[in-house]
């Protein structure tokens, strides 16, 4: 008797827990893929008219979470060449820019329009 009691409560206990993190869907975009991808931190130096990396091809995948890391002597802004188009400022020191993503295969560029120069090129697969 105190088996099929155990057993039952084991039972019931694991269902609610099998429930609870069903319903766990935090994502809300409805793809059903609960592989997170790694945040992507690439870290960039601008100092005076030189930047760091320059023009270095980095591989992503396809959403991604990217992260750039921009330690800079003056204040300034970051284009990145998607669709849509970002436009990242970041200020003199160190700054941790919002995380994006992108969508779509493809060579995206990230640039200081400021001092013409491409810091990386993102290779999304």
């Amino acid at each position: 008797m105190i088996r099929r009691a155990l057993a039952a409560l084991t039972l019931v206990a694991c269902t609610a827990g099998l429930t609870a993190c069903g319903d766990d869907d935090s994502s809300g975009d409805g793809s059903g893929d609960s592989k997170e991808l790694p945040t992507k931190t690439i870290n960039v130096t601008v100092s005076g008219d030189s930047v760091t990396p320059n023009g270095d091809r980095v591989d992503v995948k396809v959403d991604q979470p990217i992260e750039l890391v921009v330690k800079a002597d003056a204040e300034g802004e970051i284009h990145v060449h998607s669709d849509p188009e970002k436009e990242l400022e970041y200020g003199a020191g160190t700054t941790t820019l919002p995380p994006f993503t992108i969508d779509k295969p493809g060579i995206v560029e990230v640039e200081s329009h400021a001092l013409e120069k491409t810091i990386v090129q993102l290779e999304v697969k």
